[in-house]
C-alpha cells in the first residue's frame, strides 16, 4: 500500500510557507482587514504564529465552530482589544430540533456562547440547510434570541457623558464614552466635533480597542477661541488601516442622517 507522503518535506519548511503566504496577503490587503482562523495548529503548519502575527498587524480572528475545541476559545476570549472576533456558529435549521435534551434551547445556548467570547460578529446560517426561509422559521418560534443579540453582539458606543470647560479662554469638551456590547472597538474610534456649516471641526483618535466592554474612557477635545458648543454635532468614526467608517451612537436621543449628535445642554436638577 502506497504511503501519502505531505506536499512539503517537512514541518519546518511548511510552516515557513504558510508564514510567507500571509506576508504576501499582508502586502496586497492594505486597506482591508485580513481574518485568520483559530484552528488548532494540529498540522504542525504554523497556525499559532499566524495568529500572533494577524493581532499583532491589527488584524481579526475568526472560528466556525463555538463549542468542539478549547484551543480557539483562547485566542477568541484573550485577543488584544483592537482585534474583532467573528463567529460562524451555525442554528439548526429543523425548528423541530431546537431544544436539548435538557430541555435548553439550542440556538440560545449557542448565542450565550457567542457573547461569552466577546464576539464582534456573528454569522447567521444553518447547518447543511442554509436558507434564508430556515433563518425566518427560528426567527419566528424564538423571536428573543435574535433580537437580544442584535442589542449585545459587537460594540455599542455613546457619550455617556460630555462636559464642557475652559482653559486659557479656550472652550473644550471632554468626552465620556461607554461601550454597551459584548465586544471592544475593533480599530481606532475617531470623534469629530464640527459645526453644521463647516467652520468649526475638531477631531482626534482614541486608543485602538477602546472603549472597552466596562468603564468610562475619556477623550478631550480642545475647540477654538470663543467657540460656542451648543449646536455643534459630535460623530464618530471607525479607522483600520487607515480607512474611516461611520459609526451611529448608540443612544436614546435623536442622531442626524449622518449618525452624528446634535450638542445641547441638558436640563438641571435640583
Amino acid at each position: 500500500m502506497a504511503v501519502r507522503r505531505p506536499p512539503l518535506p517537512d514541518d519546518v519548511v511548511a510552516e515557513k510557507t504558510w508564514v510567507q503566504m500571509f506576508e504576501t496577503q499582508l502586502e496586497a490587503w492594505t486597506k482591508t482587514p485580513l481574518v485568520t482562523n483559530t484552528q488548532p495548529d494540529f498540522s504542525r503548519v504554523g497556525n499559532s504564529e499566524l495568529l500572533d502575527r494577524t493581532v499583532r498587524s491589527h488584524n481579526w480572528i475568526r472560528t466556525d465552530t463555538i463549542f468542539i475545541e478549547n484551543e480557539q476559545i483562547e485566542p477568541l476570549s484573550n485577543r488584544p482589544p483592537w482585534a474583532a472576533a467573528i463567529c460562524e456558529a451555525g442554528m439548526p435549521g429543523d425548528p423541530s430540533r431546537l431544544l436539548s435534551d435538557d430541555g435548553l434551547d439550542h440556538t440560545a445556548n449557542i448565542l450565550e456562547h457567542v457573547m461569552d467570547v466577546g464576539a464582534n460578529y456573528w454569522s447567521l446560517w444553518n447547518f447543511h440547510n442554509i436558507s434564508a426561509k430556515s433563518l425566518r422559521s427560528v426567527h419566528e418560534k424564538r423571536p428573543e434570541t435574535f433580537d437580544r443579540a442584535a442589542r449585545r453582539i459587537g460594540y455599542r458606543v455613546r457619550p455617556s457623558w460630555i462636559w464642557r470647560y475652559e482653559k486659557e479662554e479656550h472652550p473644550g469638551l471632554v468626552i465620556g464614552l461607554v461601550n454597551d456590547g459584548v465586544a471592544c472597538v475593533p480599530g481606532a474610534l475617531r470623534l469629530t466635533v464640527f459645526s453644521e456649516d463647516g467652520t468649526i471641526s475638531v477631531s482626534g483618535c482614541v486608543d485602538p480597542g477602546y472603549p472597552m466592554t466596562r468603564g468610562v474612557r475619556q477623550a478631550m477635545l480642545p475647540l477654538p477661541r470663543g467657540t460656542d458648543w451648543k449646536g455643534l454635532r459630535l460623530k464618530a468614526e471607525l479607522e483600520v488601516k487607515g480607512q474611516r467608517h461611520p459609526i451611529a451612537w448608540a443612544c436614546r436621543q435623536p442622531l442626524n442622517s449622518d449618525g452624528s449628535l446634535t450638542l445641547a445642554p441638558t436640563r438641571g436638577v435640583a
